[in-house]
């Protein structure tokens, strides 16, 4: 059992495998069921012992001298005899002789369950499995091997859908049609709806002898769900209006269309039901009933207006565990799209007065869900009236992290000036120094935030005033912030997206400052002709004068910088690996309104014929995933189409129309109220890599000495730390270690050496096993002196994607010259000294 509980550090000790092969001849049971134990993990690690245990297994397995029990624990070994086609095709004939041999209950589950483990890890046979399991379902009549050809089924649905035949699901319809008893039904369903929202749906319906002349409802599986839409069975209902929703959302056939009709009559009935229910099981039926919502809506817009009137309807008289879910689900749909009208939200407002005077935590909950939707819902600007409910109800009856979460809600849905009064209400509630700066840093960003909604086209001088009262809260902010960061908690995302937020803004207003310079210093008419003659495109700018060169060159500076910025921005991205999807988008869209600035000043000023369109144009199929990335993209849109028009009508364009463009497009940017995106309040995902050097000093001053014609072996090795929910966002596949090496200090005389040998630059990927990976690297120090060794790791997600998440680890080496080396150098330098002498002598002499 030791051994076996080994076999991923020890996969190839032959000694190992020896011990196991022998132990299977054992004339003692526990020994014999350890070495079983044994050789099922060595099988599913190692190649070679699977091959050569394979014929030991078969033959035990068949032996009549092997007892029943005994070969129910050997048969699930050869699921790991997936390594090469012949194996595997082997272990499936013995399985197959098995299943008709031995037709008990519990040898027919085992040996089916092996079947499909060894057939899901070898992909091969996948089809023939489905075939063999559908034909256990339908003509066993023991419930226990129905249950396990469900759960077989299911397990082959999520890993290999596109195997999934038409005749296959056919057939499972059939027999959920057919089947009596709830509880198998549901199973079946379970693998229907499944497989009804993946590539098997399409397949199915485009498979269909007589496609064309036959109705949507005609089909098995539409009948099906049609049928468990409104059974009296929760789960049940719930897959069948599942089945009904992945069918209206995948298939865009005009012959489907009137099963939207059918899925939302079913969910409504569903939300009904549930929505009055507070055990664990509705709760869990109402969380499938609004996922299947917000993706019909997101799928199908023109039911929106349906599904959310249903909600609100529904949102009064529920109770508050399915008031908190409906929240979220409204949430979400306003997120993609803008279906709360005004009438609504008095709707959700008197709602919220209502809640308001509880204190329960749950009531609690409530308001935080129910304050986000209003957000959500008028995220352009809250009325007054509706500000002074919600600050009203947070003074009666919510605490102070109530408050706070409504404030975060309201910072990350752009209503600056709503976040700020709240955050400004909670600085004296308290208890800690570090929380009062990280609320006054807040509450400075939504103020500096607010001031930039006062932007106006065509008033640049108002423009400059609101970014330079923006950028003074900003200083106090980041001041605040830094003040805030501890050891533990450095905030390094927050301050590093604060700092290029502070950049950014401070290169908008230099923009527009250069602008109106270039008003007062206008070009010439003669400007383009001049600086065709003289190769110079700068002149195109201004007259020929110092200032006018000066602002000109002003705006190229512009234009690195905004690139600069995007680099980054861009960077700020890579070391962002714990960061949520939406996060990371919000940090994208930075880099992208700071390359299109870029852009928009090449092609209006600086270079008009060289700069290309294509590169910027946006993507217009990606889907859009919140009202903050709807108008970033509506702004690049915008932006993009008058400077293409601007070069098409007008060439060269001229400074004026120029000017006006590039300033109305920063203000048109920060128009948009800037979204505080999760991962700056919240780390779901908490990932660090603790990397140790070995060799390692003492003292870490001290360098660890090497003589310069030997090489130093430096073992790195490394833990990957995690917090409460590993791989939330995304996996480590690999970690990446990079070594290079400086030349601090030389000592000695120069010597002319190789490139090759004077620095070192390495990088090797290791894949850590238990969060626990170690690798060597060879360095050379030929050059006398001291070293300096820098280690950096980064990450590599199940994507291929490199995130530099670091950590940075330096270490010192000193270059000692060998003693022979250093003897023959002595013995050469005392050979030369009388030379030098008399050389020196006859010198003087002639002299």
């Amino acid at each position: 059992r030791m051994l076996g509980s080994m076999a991923s550090i020890i996969p190839e000790r032959k000694n190992a495998h020896h011990s196991i092969r022998q132990s299977l001849d054992s004339h003692d049971n526990v020994e014999v069921e350890a070495a079983i134990f044994a050789a099922a993990n060595f099988s599913a690690q190692s190649k070679d012992f699977a091959v050569g245990i394979c014929n030991k297994i078969s033959e035990m397995i068949q032996g009549l001298a092997t007892p029943v029990d005994l070969k129910l624990k050997l048969i699930p070994i050869l699921q790991h005899m997936h390594h090469d086609a012949s194996l595997a095709s082997s272990s499936r004939q013995l399985l197959q002789q098995l299943v008709t041999s031995y037709p008990s209950t519990k040898m027919v589950i085992v040996t089916l369950h092996t079947f499909t483990l060894l057939a899901a890890s070898s992909l091969v046979d996948i089809p023939k499995q489905i075939q063999l399991l559908l034909q256990y379902l339908k003509n066993d009549p023991r419930k226990a091997v129905k249950r396990l050809a469900i759960q077989d089924l299911k397990l082959l649905a999520n890993k290999t859908p596109h195997t999934w035949s038409r005749e296959n699901i056919q057939a499972l319809c059939e027999s959920a049609l057919n089947t009596p008893y709830d509880s198998l039904k549901m199973g079946m369903l379970s693998v229907l709806s499944t497989l009804s929202g993946t590539i098997a749906i399409k397949q199915y319906f485009s498979s269909a002898p007589g496609a064309a002349a036959t109705t949507a409802r005609s089909f098995d599986l539409v009948k099906l769900a049609q049928e468990c839409c409104y059974h009296n069975n929760r789960g049940i209902a719930a897959h069948g209006v599942r089945i009904l929703t992945n069918i209206s959302a995948s298939c865009q056939d005009k012959d489907l269309l009137p099963l939207e009709q059918d899925a939302v009559f079913g969910l409504e009935a569903l939300l009904v039901l549930c929505s009055q229910d507070d055990s664990p099981g509705a709760q869990a039926t109402l969380k499938i009933t609004l996922t299947c919502m917000v993706k019909l809506v997101k799928c199908r817009p023109h039911l929106s207006q349906s599904v959310v009137e249903s909600l609100l309807a529904q949102l009064h008289s529920a109770q508050d565990n399915a008031r908190i879910l409906m929240c979220h689900c409204l949430a979400a749909i306003a997120m993609q799209l803008p279906v709360l009208a005004d009438g609504m939200l008095g709707d959700l407002m008197d709602l919220y007065k209502l809640i308001g005077q509880s204190a329960t935590d749950k009531k609690q909950e409530l308001l935080v869900s129910l304050a986000t939707v209003i957000f959500v819902s008028s995220q352009k600007a809250l009325s007054t009236e509706i500000k002074t409910v919600i600050k009203q109800q947070l003074e009666n009856v919510s605490n102070g992290w109530t408050a706070y979460r409504i404030a975060r809600q309201a910072s990350r849905m752009g209503n600056h000036d709503m976040a700020r009064e709240l955050y400004q209400s909670l600085l004296t509630q308290v208890a800690s120094e570090h929380f009062y700066f990280w609320l006054n840093s807040l509450k400075e960003f939504s103020h500096a935030e607010q001031c930039l909604t006062g932007l106006q086209e065509d008033n640049y001088s108002s423009a400059l005033s609101c970014i330079a009262e923006a950028l003074k809260s900003y200083h106090k902010g980041i001041a605040s912030l830094t003040a805030a960061s501890t050891p533990l908690n450095p905030l390094s995302f927050q301050c590093g997206f604060v700092k290029l937020r502070i950049d950014l803004l401070q290169a908008f207003s230099q923009l527009i400052c250069t602008c109106n310079s270039l008003k007062t210093s206008p070009p010439p008419a003669i400007a383009t002709t001049i600086a065709m003659t003289s190769g110079n495109d700068l002149q195109r700018c201004g007259r020929i004068s110092n200032q006018a060169l000066t602002l000109s060159l002003q705006m190229k500076h512009s234009m690195e910088e905004f690139r600069n910025l995007a680099t980054r921005y861009g960077d700020l991205y890579q070391s962002s690996f714990d960061a949520d999807s939406a996060t990371l988008r919000n940090v994208e869209l930075q880099q992208q309104s700071c390359l299109l600035i870029s852009h928009a000043i090449e092609a209006l000023i600086l270079d008009p014929e060289s700069a290309s369109f294509q590169e910027y144009s946006s993507n217009g199929t990606a889907p859009v995933e919140s009202e903050y990335e709807r108008r970033m993209m509506s702004v690049f849109n915008h932006v993009l189409e008058e400077v293409e028009s601007l070069n098409r009508k007008y060439a060269p364009v001229s400074y004026l129309a120029s000017n006006t463009c590039l300033c109305n497009a920063v203000i048109a940017l920060l128009k948009v109220p800037l979204s505080f995106q999760r991962y700056f309040f919240q780390k779901l995902q908490s990932t660090s890599i603790k990397l140790a050097l070995s060799p390692s000093p003492r003292n870490p001053a001290e360098p660890i000495a090497v003589q310069n014609n030997q090489q130093l072996a430096l073992k790195v090795e490394g833990v990957v730390q995690h917090g409460s929910k590993p791989g939330l966002f995304r996996k480590i596949q690999s970690v990446c270690l990079n070594v290079s090496s400086v030349l601090q200090s030389k000592s000695g005389q120069d010597y002319k050496i190789p490139i090759d040998n004077m620095t070192n630059e390495m990088e090797q990927r290791v894949e850590p096993h238990n969060d626990y990976f170690s690798t060597q690297f060879l360095l050379n120090f030929v050059i006398l002196g001291t070293h300096n060794i820098t280690v950096e790791s980064s990450v590599i997600d199940s994507n291929g994607i490199v995130w530099k998440t670091g950590p940075k680890t330096t270490i010192f080496v000193k270059s000692l010259e060998d003693p022979y080396s250093q003897q023959v150098r002595l013995q050469q330098q005392q050979g030369q000294a009388p030379s030098q002498q008399q050389q020196q002598r006859t010198a003087y002499s002639r002299f």
